[in-house]
């Protein structure tokens, strides 16, 4: 029976192969110490299946799995056992029975000396935040924090990690206004500059203002517990 679902998952994956698979379950998990988070984003085709209490399940199941073994990617995950069998094989059992294609479609892993998961709007985004250490009060500030990161939806950590080519995009659709504005091409430079700090503060996470008090950003919020930093964010939603 086992072998008949699995051949008929198959069968079912190959015919909805170009189908989209927008909707899903994003679940994210921490460790019992905290010091390792993980977020998977399993796959289906309609929010039915998504809203599917067995659909979910199994969406835990595997990010429970993936938080226990740490596998380095996708490939790595999926050869490892999900229940009796490999994720792989799994998989095709559940298209089988579900009738709809489903895959692990994104997987993140964080580690570090305080990780906290937040889970918003019916597994939709989920987001994991590290902090620097575990100080008091650090739980309830990490969630403020991953919180914001689901919202907010910022790029980058801070401005380092911005990728180059993003800046350089910026820099050029900020001068092109200023063009356009009739500002002097020797000015240009120092402007678009400016520009480039007010894009840093509105789209890297520590440099965002906080969303509960917008008179602080996130990494002055954090400092009120302590000498304590947010080291690393990942964010996952569907679509």
């Amino acid at each position: 029976a086992v072998d008949f679902l699995r051949k008929r998952g198959a069968k079912i994956a190959a015919k909805r192969a170009d189908r989209e698979a927008t909707e899903g379950a994003v679940i994210a998990l921490t460790s019992a110490d905290n010091k390792t988070g993980v977020i998977v984003l399993l796959s289906c085709e309609t929010d039915f299946v998504a809203k599917n209490d067995g659909f979910v399940a199994f969406a835990k199941e595997i990010a429970e799995v993936a938080l226990s073994e740490k596998p380095a990617d996708i490939a790595a995950l999926k050869t490892l056992k999900v229940g009796a069998v490999a994720l792989e094989a799994r998989l095709l059992e559940e298209v089988a029975k579900i009738g709809e294609k489903i895959d692990v479609v994104h997987y993140e892993l964080v580690e570090g000396e305080n990780i906290v998961p937040y889970i918003h709007a019916g597994n939709k985004i989920a987001t994991i935040v590290g902090l620097s250490a575990n100080a008091e009060g650090a739980d309830v500030v990490a969630k403020d924090v991953a919180m914001q990161a689901a919202a907010m939806n910022p790029i980058a950590l801070n401005e380092d990690q911005v990728d180059a080519t993003v800046i350089e995009k910026e820099i050029e659709i900020a001068k092109d206004q200023l063009r356009a504005e009739g500002k002097p091409e020797a000015m240009l430079e120092n402007i678009a500059k400016g520009k480039i700090k007010r894009f840093f503060k509105d789209n890297t996470l520590v440099n965002q203002a906080f969303i509960k008090d917008g008179k602080q950003s996130v990494s002055e919020y954090v400092k009120t517990i302590g000498d304590v930093s947010v080291t690393d964010f990942k964010r996952v939603a569907l679509g």
